[in-house]
């Protein structure tokens, strides 16, 4: 199983951040529990249909020392739609 990042291009509060995602979401929490992110951080279903983090270009930085694969926004869009979870976006 892989773990994977995107570049860090979107800023919000003071931080440019970017999306955390693995083929398995107990292999993400596994990866974001040794990065240090909380799990309060998660977003999975119902909130967003494909599991992931949101990390700062900080976090990025260690995750790829820790072994993430550096991913091009075309590739984790790729990966979105592969381990999205059918209808788990809570609807409006």
């Amino acid at each position: 199983m892989a773990v994977y990042v995107d570049a860090a291009i979107w800023k919000w509060a003071g931080h440019r951040w970017c999306h955390l995602m693995a083929d398995d979401t107990d292999e993400l929490h596994r990866f974001a529990a040794a990065l240090g992110v909380k799990r309060s951080s998660y977003q999975g279903p119902p909130k967003t249909s494909a599991p992931h983090y949101d990390i700062t270009g900080f976090e990025r930085d260690r995750a790829v020392r820790l072994g993430a694969i550096e991913c091009s926004r075309e590739e984790i869009v790729a990966i979105f739609r592969r381990v999205r979870v059918p209808n788990g976006k809570a609807r409006s």
